[in-house]
């Protein structure tokens, strides 16, 4: 296929017949097109009432890590350790000992137990009997559920609550230590079993919102922490995140209007980039998609890039039929200069996203698919459908003739702004902006290297500091000695070899190291109980608060503990290590120690395996984030160097392509360290978002600039042609699309607000990028390939 590319042409020299077959079998068919256009768009209409906006607990950890890998291999003998739900019930005026609130917290608890996903058999609370207590007595050693079995609110049953919850462990874990709360413990299963369908956490969201508004009052307050309401709030605000959506697009129609003061082309650009969205939405479902909170995002880059590219092409067909082409001719001719240019760079921008299937974790993969697929679509609806709509409803005259009288006068030098752009061409000015690219360089790399992987802040980062969640989070940490950030490691024995003593001695040495962690605030495991059942077998003396080394009395107590601290065939005892927060250098700092410590202390038949509980699987994924970063970074970077040597065929014009991309992820990794976002799941792709739309600026711009240069005419020259023919566009899309996510910056959710930034840095800096750095580059790589004088080039690029 033979696509001719002319930068400037009349109503005297365009030659339709001229057109490569694509281009006439295009063209020559634009009635059955649209047709099809419209029923597609009509079908996909439909489809979208099937979309679901959901998410999951396993699709956002890597199942292939080791970590992982050891998690789900003993996942049935860790009930509560994967996707729990902790919900505090508080007594603010007073104790937990007042019968109206444990009548209130049995309702809750009752409510909470009835709720589709909810692991019924392993909820903790006061109220279950589960709950247990183990004293020593006048009798012998007793125990019993931690609720009195005739409990009726009475004092003396108050009482004996009291007694039983002091007896039982459980302060700072289940009871807060000021006994004004206490905790139920909500296991969640991945599906709902009523429904037949996975666990729809905006739904358990709001339910659990119900729970608070019914029962929360002046003497009882509520606080909900975990991964599902953490889901379910982010889904809650998705509504808002579709408002700013909406802003965004009036914003970009408001300065494309503005820029051609053309309302149908105007119209036609954002109607295409729209129905680009619309199909994509349309055939997720089809294809077993939905979206999540990280994938929301993505229908607003696809708006994004379809806007750019369609900019092109309506610019292309205003100046055209202000040469004096009809609006027929001007699409066709707008297209055949263009579609190579815009294919090449929607190529690029899906090749980018589909390098995201490298990072093994289902949401970024299903994020990368959901993007591909959006850019698949735009190279029908913007490269295709936009110039064939515009072969009917054409362009204002007097927009064209504007457009047609600025290109001129800035040709002519009279618009002094395109003027210095152009002395970017210049040695001088080249070398001053490769100078100040340099120290750029050098201090975003100086920031760049304290990037750190996970999250930075306490509670929920993807939420506002002063959301109820967060608030929730500070309230759990602040009166809770066991905080809700666990990482349990699992000791796998032989066969009913857990309560070994040789064995325990290790867990408690571990312990030992791990308590004096700053990032520790507790560790519970067999050893803990065995400790306190020297001292009951010994008439409560605390002296024998120790490990007796007799295998037959560790044997006997083993018939005293509950399941959660080894499993039933007895060949795997865990270790629960709670955490002060789920920071990156506190769980780092931690699992750094067990590795450490398991490599001197595993045996054949004894191994420390990390790692269960939410801590333990964050811990997993940032080691995933952290090693695929700079490998996603790589694969994206070859991708569209091979793309764009293919177009160009200039291993210098493609360096001056990339260098400006590079620059740009290098600062944008400064930017998050200077504000405080960590590279994590939510995050990882955005960089690699910023290089796929990033070198679309790129491509169009050296397009027309190699097409100059190879007829002759001088580096100004080219650049100054390019700017004129594409530049003015770049400079509008760059800064629409960056005022449109800017917005977001104002959202109450802080992960849509990180996102806004560092998107709007993105497209502003790579914008900036493409008009001074890449010339200035140009500037010292780039020569004319003739050195007669030129007017006008007549066939610039053809390519098979």
């Amino acid at each position: 296929m033979n696509i001719n590319v002319q930068c400037s042409t009349t109503a005297s020299t365009f030659r339709a017949q001229d057109g490569s077959f694509l281009e006439r079998l295009l063209f020559e068919n634009r009635v059955w097109i649209v047709f099809c256009c419209l029923a597609l768009t009509a079908f996909f209409s439909y489809q979208v009432r099937h979309l679901e906006l959901n998410a999951s607990y396993k699709a956002v950890i890597p199942n292939d890590h080791a970590y992982v890998q050891n998690y789900l291999s003993h996942e049935r003998d860790l009930k509560g350790l994967g996707n729990t739900l902790r919900i505090i019930v508080a007594n603010p005026h007073g104790d937990i000992f007042d019968p109206d609130y444990l009548k209130t917290l049995r309702e809750i608890n009752d409510a909470v137990f009835a709720i589709p996903g909810v692991e019924r058999p392993y909820m903790q609370s006061l109220w279950t009997r589960s709950t247990r207590w183990l004293a020593v007595t006048e009798e012998g050693i007793d125990g019993g559920p931690v609720m009195p079995d005739a409990y009726d609110g009475t004092p003396k049953y108050l009482e004996a609550l009291r007694l039983n919850i002091l007896r039982s462990g459980e302060v700072g874990r289940l009871v807060a230590a000021d006994m004004h709360s206490s905790a139920i413990v909500v296991p969640l299963l991945d599906y709902d079993a009523q429904a037949g369908q996975a666990l729809d956490y905006g739904k358990l969201s709001q339910q659990l919102e119900a729970i608070r508004a019914k029962y929360q009052n002046d003497k009882v307050s509520i606080h909900i922490v975990g991964f599902a309401k953490v889901m379910g709030d982010l889904i809650d605000g998705l509504w808002q995140i579709l408002i700013f959506f909406a802003i965004a697009v009036a914003i970009a129609t408001a300065m494309v209007y503005w820029f051609t003061r053309c309302l149908r082309s105007t119209v036609l650009v954002v109607l295409c980039s729209l129905v680009a969205v619309l199909w994509l939405l349309g055939l997720l479902p089809m294809l077993g998609l939905r979206l999540d909170p990280y994938s929301i995002l993505v229908p607003f880059l696809i708006f994004a890039i379809g806007m750019s590219h369609g900019a092109q092409k309506m610019n292309g067909v205003m100046q055209d039929v202000g040469r004096g082409l009809s609006r027929i001719d001007a699409a066709r001719n707008t297209f055949r200069r263009l579609f190579l240019a815009g294919f090449t760079a929607l190529v690029c921008d899906a090749v980018g996203f589909a390098v995201l299937f490298m990072v093994n974790i289902q949401a970024i993969r299903e994020l990368a698919l959901t993007a591909s697929l959006g850019v698949a679509i735009l190279i029908f609806t913007n490269l295709i459908l936009l110039p064939i709509l515009l072969t009917y409803t054409g362009v204002s005259h007097d927009a064209a003739r504007r457009a047609l009288a600025s290109e001129n006068k800035a040709l002519a030098g009279g618009t002094g702004g395109w003027n210095i752009l152009v002395l970017f061409t210049r040695r001088p000015y080249a070398l001053a902006a490769i100078c100040t690219a340099l120290l750029l360089t050098i201090g975003g790399a100086a920031l760049a290297t304290r990037l750190q992987v996970g999250d930075l802040d306490a509670g929920a980062p993807e939420l506002r500091a002063d959301s109820q969640y967060n608030i929730d989070n500070a309230f759990v940490n602040g009166h809770y000695a066991t905080s809700s950030d666990v990482l349990a490691i699992m000791v796998t024995t032989s066969a009913e070899q857990c309560a070994d003593y040789a064995t325990l001695v290790k867990v408690r040495e571990l312990q030992s190291i791990l308590q004096r962690l700053p990032g520790t605030d507790a560790t519970v495991s067999f050893t803990d109980l065995a400790k306190q059942m020297g001292t009951a077998f010994n008439e409560g003396s605390l002296k024998w608060a120790e490990l007796v080394p007799n295998q037959t009395v560790l044997n006997t107590i083993m018939t005293q503990a509950s399941r959660g601290l080894f499993n039933g065939d007895c060949n795997m005892l865990t270790l629960y290590v709670y955490l002060r927060d789920h920071k990156a250098s506190t769980l780092e700092q931690t699992v750094q120690t067990v590795e450490t410590f398991a490599a001197g202390a595993n045996t054949d038949d004894v191994k420390f395996l990390l790692a269960a509980g939410n801590a333990g699987i964050e811990a997993a994924t940032n080691q995933v984030v952290k090693h695929n970063n700079y490998l996603m970074l790589l694969g994206v970077y070859l991708a569209v160097i091979i793309l764009s040597l293919i177009t160009f065929r200039s291993w210098r014009a493609v360096l001056v392509a990339i260098l400006p991309l590079a620059l740009t992820s290098l600062l944008a990794e400064a930017l998050m360290v200077l504000v405080g976002v960590g590279l994590k799941v939510a995050t990882l792709p955005v960089t690699a978002l910023g290089v796929g739309i990033g070198i679309d600026y790129a491509l169009y711009i050296l397009s027309i600039m190699l097409v100059w240069l190879r007829a002759g005419a001088s580096l100004e020259q080219a650049y100054s042609r390019a700017l004129m023919f594409v530049g003015r566009v770049v400079l509008l899309t760059g800064m629409t699309l960056a005022a449109g996510v800017a917005t977001w910056m104002f959202s109450p959710i802080k992960f849509q607000a990180d996102m806004g930034l560092l998107l709007a840095f993105m497209f502003l800096v790579n914008m900036f990028g493409a008009l001074v750095l890449l010339p200035s580059i140009a500037c010292f790589m780039l020569k004319p390939t003739t050195q007669r004088p030129v007017t006008a080039p007549t066939k610039v690029i053809e390519n098979a």
